[in-house]
């Protein structure tokens, strides 16, 4: 069904973040005044948690800040798969890395399962950690020799991989790789006990205080922020995009790219292990015990962020993959999400740049921030207390291989110039008379162009559809009723106000 404004079209299921509904918000103070600490953590997702922890135990004062509530970011909104096993990228990383470095991703994403399971154990974190094979698996014959070789190269790189002929989907296949071991989570009951170990013993958490500014120099580094200056010996950026970018570095080399998941019920057991497809637009699938029964969390139809498209779209076809597959009972949620995929597609993990030593960055997950988002933290606690970590080389925000990624990097900045002149450029044509109820454009009004949403009682909200983050035009999002920016993934809500960086300003309502 086409979606139209204005026309009764619904979704499906409560729009919302399965893991979000199911625990309570968080209530840390925001920061008031200026303080002094060890080391700062910027972004209180998987990253800045589990960063922070690591340090606190190693015997230093860490303060976490969050602009908004801690983990009802990204982290609050994946899948929440714990697994080494990435779709199919290992033959790529050793095609583009050597072996060497492809050990380096494998061995850091295989200690992050170890690491997360450790914490459940020490803690006793009810979270429903269990372990669970994984599976990529084919669609057709000529990915079946994907598979097969992306299982020969996992298990040279010493993975618990295998090919194996049947997987447990009533959806055809043609065969997988299989990874032992693995495991999943409800990742907010996981990261807020985390978080609970943080506070006292000089550490704190902030929410609702947002990083404005970050100066580096002379060994100590001052972040800016709404409600004070916080001064540190380092910084961590764990912001899923950074928001500090003074070389200019990581703007050119990332893209922003959202997928969508439902939590569907079902009238039959859902198979042991957790699923993703080989190649094409992206199938995912897991399951999750529910108050009710089993939930099954089904996941795909990426996009990158800010496309001229009908965004409702996604979740309705989500919905009619899954019953393709699945007898569907209801589908009782539905949330998408948001990450950035390097040139390369390898995270960058470590100093933010050249004179710029004591800031640290982790970002470009490529949708596997569950391992590595925790690799990288492992990885940063080692830096900043001066040990050596084995994984570090392959993460290297510094690297740059023209072989792997100069033909993306070519046309990724292309696409980012396109999308900032051609919106800066063109006249958008329609009239707010035309604007339907709960439907958003942008107009030439009064010769300025405009951003206008009416909402579902008729009210009209205005703004100035100029990025704050570096000038590109953004672009209504009609599921999540957003601004989203096409070139850096920042998103606003329908009043311009920022609810994801990299921008830190609010949109300018309209004539300001």
């Amino acid at each position: 069904m086409e979606y139209r404004p204005g026309t009764g079209y619904s979704l499906p299921g409560r729009h919302e973040s399965f893991w979000m509904a199911t625990t309570a918000q968080t209530s840390h103070p925001p920061l008031s005044g200026d303080l002094e600490t060890d080391v700062a953590v910027i972004g209180g997702g998987i990253v800045g948690i589990t960063t922070a922890l690591l340090l606190k135990r190693a015997g230093y004062m860490v303060t976490v800040i969050e602009a908004d509530r801690i983990a009802r970011g990204v982290t609050g909104r994946t899948t929440a798969k714990i697994t080494s096993l990435h779709r199919l990228i290992y033959a790529e990383l050793i095609d583009r890395f050597g072996s060497s470095q492809a050990k380096q991703y494998a061995d850091a994403n295989q200690a992050a399962i170890d690491t997360i399971a450790s914490f459940v154990r020490e803690y006793d974190i009810p979270c429903d950690f269990v372990r669970k094979p994984a599976y990529t698996y084919a669609e057709s014959e000529e990915e079946r020799d994907l598979v097969a070789a992306e299982a020969d190269a996992a298990r040279s790189l010493g993975l618990p991989a295998t090919f194996v002929e049947d997987v447990p989907l009533p959806a055809r296949t043609y065969g997988a790789v299989r990874f032992s071991d693995q495991a999943q989570f409800h990742p907010l009951r996981y990261l807020l006990y985390l978080a609970s170990l943080i506070p006292g013993d000089g550490s704190r958490i902030f929410e609702k205080t947002r990083a404005l500014e970050v100066q580096d120099g002379g060994g100590w580094c001052a972040i800016r922020t709404e409600n004070g200056i916080i001064t540190s010996r380092a910084v961590v950026l764990a912001t899923h995009y950074p928001f500090y970018d003074s070389p200019g570095f990581y703007f050119a080399r990332m893209e922003p790219s959202r997928s969508y998941v439902i939590g569907a019920r079902i009238d039959e057991p859902f198979p042991e292990g957790m699923f993703i497809n080989a190649d094409g637009p992206v199938h995912s699938w897991r399951s999750q015990p529910a108050e009710g029964g089993e939930l099954v969390l089904v996941g795909g139809m990426e996009h990158r962020t800010g496309e001229q498209v009908d965004t409702r779209r996604h979740y309705r076809d989500l919905e009619a993959y899954a019953r393709s597959v699945y007898p569907i009972r209801s589908v009782d949620y539905r949330w998408s999400t948001q990450d950035y995929i390097t040139i390369d597609g390898v995270p960058y993990i470590g100093p933010l740049a050249d004179g710029h030593e004591n800031v640290y960055i982790a970002t470009g997950f490529r949708k596997w921030g569950m391992t590595n988002g925790t690799a990288a933290a492992m990885i940063l606690a080692d830096m900043i207390l001066g040990r050596a970590n084995p994984w570090a080389e392959v993460y290297a925000p510094d690297r740059f291989k023209p072989a792997a990624s100069a033909r993306r990097f070519l046309v990724h900045n292309i696409e980012v110039a396109e999308r900032y002149i051609g919106g800066v450029i063109s006249r958008p044509a329609g009239d707010l008379r035309d604007v339907a109820p709960g439907e958003g454009r942008i107009l030439m009004i009064e010769g300025e162009k405009t951003g206008i949403f009416r909402d579902h009682e008729g009210r009209v909200h205005a703004v100035n559809p100029t990025c704050s983050h570096l000038g590109c035009i953004v672009a209504w999002n009609s599921a999540e009723e957003t601004w989203d920016c096409p070139c850096h993934g920042s998103r606003y809500d329908p009043d311009g106000k920022v609810i994801h960086g990299p921008a830190v300003r609010d949109l300018k309502p309209r004539g300001g």
